[in-house]
């Protein structure tokens, strides 16, 4: 959010405080200095948990996992982590990140906490992001939770339906945030106002980079090569994947689960959040 004028960053940075509370359990925030700038990153659970890494999905920041903290941080030791190229707390002071780059600097963190065998869960474009991470030979993941991937089995389904979110971006206001919400949820009434709000500043001050990051579909080979356990959610009305994509995922990931969630979007976590976690527990103790 580099050029975004100071009162509205604050004001954004205000409402990510406000919905952070909304975890509702012991965290703490830390800002660690990597070479592309400062990684915002929240720590909550057991210290003997094994540890578990959270990525959001677009322009959500870590707040998004409100929903689901209280499951996870259970016996996990969690560090949830604010991707440095969106609203959030985490600082890019340097060009947009390719691919290679983005590798380097979650590698950077996860370095800097020593994280060894850990888990991840990722959400929509946080779910592209857990699965790159997955396809490189060298990495210390191992049980991996996508939900609803963008971009990673094949590409946006419903691009129609999408377009009002790109829609959003370019000219925010408040009717369209309604529309956008309700494309991507099935329950827009159960997001809690304190995250609406953030959520609509981050679309309405992000210049976002729907164009910066190009997120392909991984390969097959690149899926075979993934020998994790993964699991993969998405909602059965889901505007941005399919039971086309769950089908790749049971064909090409070698020890991969796959589960439609009923009555879900894309912002499953929140529309079914007990069945969520539910699943995400299960698979991952």
């Amino acid at each position: 959010m580099s050029s975004t004028p100071k009162k509205e960053k604050q004001s954004y940075l205000n409402s990510y405080d406000k919905a952070l509370k909304l975890w509702n359990i012991p965290y703490t925030e830390e800002n660690i200095k990597t070479r592309f700038g400062n990684a915002h990153v929240i720590i909550a659970g057991p210290k003997n948990g094994k540890d578990l890494v959270l990525l959001h999905g677009m322009d959500a920041s870590s707040t998004m996992w409100y929903p689901n903290i209280k499951a996870l941080a259970k016996n996990h030791r969690i560090y949830a982590i604010d991707f440095l190229m969106e609203p959030g707390k985490s600082n890019l002071t340097a060009n947009p990140l390719s691919k290679e780059e983005i590798v380097v600097w979650y590698n950077e963190i996860f370095a800097h906490y020593k994280l060894k065998k850990f888990d991840i869960v990722g959400a929509s474009r946080g779910g592209w992001i857990a699965t790159l991470l997955a396809v490189q030979k060298e990495n210390a993941i191992d049980k991996i939770v996508l939900l609803s991937p963008a971009q990673t089995f094949k590409f946006i389904d419903k691009m129609g339906k999408t377009s009002s979110a790109l829609m959003l971006k370019l000219f925010p206001s408040e009717k369209k945030f309604g529309k956008t919400l309700e494309t991507f949820s099935t329950h827009p009434e159960k997001i809690g106002p304190a995250y609406k709000r953030q959520f609509y500043l981050a679309n309405k001050y992000a210049k976002s980079n729907s164009s910066m990051l190009k997120m392909t579909p991984f390969s097959n080979d690149e899926l075979k090569s993934i020998k994790n356990p993964v699991l993969v959610l998405i909602g059965d009305k889901d505007v941005i994947n399919s039971a086309e994509s769950l089908e790749k995922a049971k064909d090409f990931l070698p020890n991969g689960k796959t589960k439609i969630i009923k009555d879900a979007g894309h912002f499953l976590s929140i529309d079914q959040t007990k069945i969520v976690n539910d699943a995400m527990i299960e698979f991952l103790e």
